[in-house]
């Protein structure tokens, strides 16, 4: 892979790294002393690059600017800065060693596609606490069932010192997004001319991994609670999914139910999962692209390449912003890029490869992984025979108020058919609610019957 670099934090670990059976030996203490030294508190590289286009991380953002409301949206903390350059359809090439596969594909396929590159922002931040039990996890977390589950790890990222892509995975998915959360997740799938019809949907989450005093295995093998109810459009309305998100999916798959207001009634869901299309999403995005992956990872063998510095989604606070709305969003192809922002950063690299005897409409999934907040920022998507099929990016920015730093929207573009779903427009919306407050009473199969009611 073209511009790929294994740095200074894997050194020693190159062998194990290139492994695709997950190793199951936490790191050593030795190592894991380096969190909050060299390294920053959740692994990456504290330092900037040689030439200083990456800065130094100096600990992110930890907390709102002045004005700020709960539940306001976020006002960019980075508006002054100006566009360094453009990346367009005839310039690309010369940037290539810093692009994925996918990137390049949409400046091949889209004319009007264009990446504005701004200053590198490591705004990436997470609460103390978060830090405090990432360095503990460090010298006891351990993968189990293959990479399927973890084990002695408690509230902080397992991981912070990868060894191979299992546990990079896994850093993703236990990543701290607050202990529970509202929020609309609104999306919509414009035609390759451009027309859509947004679908509104309302979701409510409760991490148990989160809770302050919690541990993997007190949380009885559930990781999150998630409920989504669908708003609108009219002929949609009314229909409700509950998810049991469960840790080791292996020895207890996911448990999901849904809800259908015209039958009035609760039934179970066991293909909520892999690659199973997502609610709404015309075929355009499966299930275990939310969140940009999330699920059981049995499918494939998961292999860490290593790190890169890449031109990636970054600080979009343009996009999330209150002032735009969905048609000035959405365009045919992809999103405007005049609210796009873009930043090198250092990302790790995980190469997903089908088993042989799995089944799943992906090959081969590439991820790339940001190094402060092990946030998957982009995913290239190869089909069947190989070829590239689909590129996804997660526009994200710093939720100062928690803080954590997510996605703010995430777009998965279909290169073949030339359309694309963006999923989580909030812009017309009120924004993350962080402070929500909720109890597992309220994601119990009876709640649903109750709550789905219209």
């Amino acid at each position: 892979m073209q511009g790929l670099t294994v740095r200074s934090q894997v050194l020693g670990l190159a062998v194990a790294m290139l492994v695709g059976a997950p190793a199951l030996a936490a790191v050593s203490a030795e190592q894991a002393a380096r969190l909050g030294k060299d390294l920053t508190p959740v692994g990456a590289e504290k330092a900037g690059n040689a030439d200083k286009s990456i800065p130094e991380w100096t600990g992110g953002i930890t907390r709102p600017p002045a004005g700020y409301k709960l539940g306001d949206h976020h006002p960019d903390p980075f508006a002054s800065d100006k566009v360094q350059f453009a990346i367009t359809p005839q310039n690309y090439k010369q940037y290539a060693d810093k692009l994925s596969e996918g990137q390049k594909a949409m400046f091949e396929r889209y004319p009007t596609f264009r990446m504005d590159v701004y200053p590198t922002r490591r705004s990436a931040a997470f609460p103390q606490r978060t830090y405090d039990f990432t360095k503990k996890n460090a010298t006891t977390a351990k993968l189990e069932s293959g990479g399927d589950g973890v084990v002695d790890a408690a509230e902080g990222l397992p991981f912070p010192i990868p060894k191979d892509g299992y546990e990079a995975i896994w850093n993703h998915k236990l990543k701290y997004k607050g202990v529970s959360f509202a929020r609309w997740a609104n999306q919509a799938a414009p035609t390759a001319g451009g027309q859509y019809n947004l679908v509104r949907i309302r979701e409510e989450g409760l991490g148990l991994y989160y809770k302050p005093g919690s541990t993997i295995e007190s949380t009885n093998n559930i990781l999150l609670y998630f409920y989504q109810v669908v708003e609108s459009p009219a002929r949609l309305a009314g229909q409700v999914l509950l998810v049991h998100e469960s840790l080791n999916q292996i020895k207890q798959p996911r448990q999901a139910w849904i809800y259908n207001p015209g039958q009035r009634r609760v039934r179970r869901a066991p293909n909520v999962a892999y690659d199973n299309p997502g609610t709404a999403s015309d075929g355009l995005r499966t299930n275990d692209m939310t969140d940009m992956f999330n699920g059981a990872m049995d499918r494939f063998d998961w292999e860490l390449k290593g790190k890169r510095e890449m031109y990636v989604p970054y600080n979009s606070y343009k996009a999330h912003s209150d002032k735009v709305k969905v048609d000035d969003l959405l365009k045919p192809g992809h999103v405007n890029p005049d609210l796009l922002r873009y930043e090198l950063h250092r990302v790790w690299v995980v190469d997903a490869k089908l088993k042989q005897g799995k089944r799943h409409i992906n090959s081969r999934r590439t991820f790339y992984l940001d190094e402060d907040s092990w946030q998957i920022l982009m995913i290239d998507h190869y089909d069947g025979q190989g070829r590239l099929w689909r590129y996804s990016d997660a526009p994200s920015v710093n939720y100062y108020e928690v803080p954590v730093f997510w996605s703010t929207m995430e777009n998965h573009h279909d290169l073949q058919s030339g359309r694309y779903i963006a999923v989580g427009l909030d812009n017309q919306e009120t924004a993350y609610d962080f402070s929500f407050q909720t109890t597992p009473e309220n994601f119990s199969p009876q709640a649903l019957r109750s709550r789905g009611v219209r």
